[in-house]
């Protein structure tokens, strides 16, 4: 199939890439020049793993291309994805459509045939009712159906999940829609992933009830953690205890600094939007943020305590700043709470992160990079970990305590256990145990 993917940006360049992989000939459009120009010359704009080599295979088979020209990519192509940005509005929450809609009118102009377009995009429920709208106004007389097909990604595990979904929701009501969203995801038959079609804003809403729900469960277990703190239970053994249950499963029960990223933040606020509007409150959505940002500056808060209290004058070292790990996303992430908190309390911070550091750089100015976790533990009074990295799980411990000014450890991700860190010279830190 022709396939134009309208945006080359984490969803766009994924799933297009995927789709070519597919045996699809897919198009990737933006108007960041730049970025079109690294992409040509294979230079891939964020980190995923394995997607550098996915993009320069299907290059290189000519299944896979980019460009500026939206108008050329858009006029001959079967199915038209819209994969642009829907960040929170600044003000009130609401998901920013400007760009959705802008791609609509340019996608609207171009087409010269009959086709299905396709919003990738988060995008809040009846975005799809006023993209068709936006359609039928540019170009009456082409036979165009409005699709929505929300993505499940996640960062760092993203191709894996494209290949492998644990389902396929596909919005649309629409006969010729159904059967041209098919042939798109035939190649995932063999792999026997549910493919489900709905109305076009069940589906759309389907991706924010999500998101929102593996916010709560993300916000119950830590809390849980603050509540084995204080009673003196070990919130990992409730983390299995619980998981096991079929009915939870033991995913996102893992105690931590809280939730961040491009996902989760953005997603629940637009949802606490949408109803709002539509006067049909979700409370519990609404302490799940609330109870979030409140846990990002508690972090802070945690390492002054296992500083003694004060922080002033005293050196932090923050091993990982992206969100998660194996992405360089540092959108929402914890660690910016953290740093501010420190720094407020007059602290000095230095950190090291295996991807994320280039994008850290314009956001802690004041924050000292480093070259690897010795070098950010030098001279430090303590140690944070922030994100899992794999390369932070079997730290050399000797060294560590030798470089530091102080051996104290505080390990937001619960990493090491904690009846062996006792047998250590560290004065140990960890959430819910």
């Amino acid at each position: 199939m022709r396939i134009t993917m309208i945006g080359s940006g984490y969803v766009g360049l994924v799933s297009g890439a995927c789709f070519s992989d597919f045996g699809h000939d897919v198009i990737c459009v933006d108007k960041d020049a730049a970025k079109i120009k690294a992409l040509k010359a294979g230079q891939i704009p964020i980190y995923e793993p394995g997607l550098d080599q996915l993009v320069a295979a299907n290059v290189a088979a000519g299944r896979l291309s980019f460009t500026t020209d939206l108008a050329g990519a858009v006029a001959e192509a079967e199915a038209i994805f819209i994969a642009v940005g829907t960040p929170s509005r600044r003000g009130d929450g609401h998901a920013d459509l400007t760009y959705v809609f802008d791609a609509t009118r340019e996608i609207g102009a171009a087409i010269t045939n009959s086709a299905v377009v396709v919003t990738k995009s988060t995008v809040p429920v009846g975005t799809g009712d006023r993209v068709e709208a936006i359609l039928r106004e540019v170009c009456p007389d082409k036979d165009i159906a409005v699709v929505s097909n929300p993505e499940f990604l996640r960062e760092g595990a993203a191709i894996g999940d494209f290949k492998r979904p644990d389902r396929i929701i596909v919005g649309t009501e629409d006969e010729r829609a159904r059967q041209v969203m098919r042939d798109v995801y035939r190649p995932l038959y063999l792999n026997e992933s549910p493919l489900l079609f709905t109305g076009r804003r069940t589906a759309e809403l389907t991706k924010y009830a999500a998101n929102a729900f593996l916010a709560t469960k993300i916000t119950f277990i830590n809390e849980i953690a603050d509540l084995c703190e204080a009673v003196g239970a070990n919130v990992q053994d409730v983390s299995r205890g619980i998981g096991l249950d079929k009915r939870i499963g033991s995913k996102f029960l893992h105690a931590g600094p809280g939730y961040g990223g491009s996902c989760f933040p953005k997603d629940t606020l637009a949802l606490l939007k949408t109803a709002e509007d539509a006067e049909s409150p979700v409370r519990i959505v609404e302490a799940v943020v609330k109870v979030n940002d409140s846990r990002k500056r508690a972090m802070g808060r945690k390492v002054i305590h296992a500083l003694g209290g004060d922080a002033r004058g005293k050196t932090v070292a923050l091993l990982g700043l992206t969100f998660k790990p194996n992405t360089d996303d540092m959108r929402d992430a914890p660690s910016l709470a953290i740093v501010q908190s420190l720094e407020d309390a007059g602290a000095r911070v230095r950190a090291f992160d295996p991807e994320g550091m280039e994008s850290a750089k314009a956001l802690m100015p004041d924050v000292t990079f480093c070259t690897d976790a010795y070098d950010a533990a030098t001279d430090a009074d303590a140690v944070v970990i922030v994100t899992e990295w794999d390369v932070f799980r079997a730290l050399d411990l000797d060294r560590l305590a030798d470089v530091m000014a102080a051996p104290v450890l505080v390990d937001l991700r619960n990493i090491y256990p904690a009846d062996e860190m006792a047998r250590t010279p560290f004065a140990y830190h960890s959430i819910g145990r």
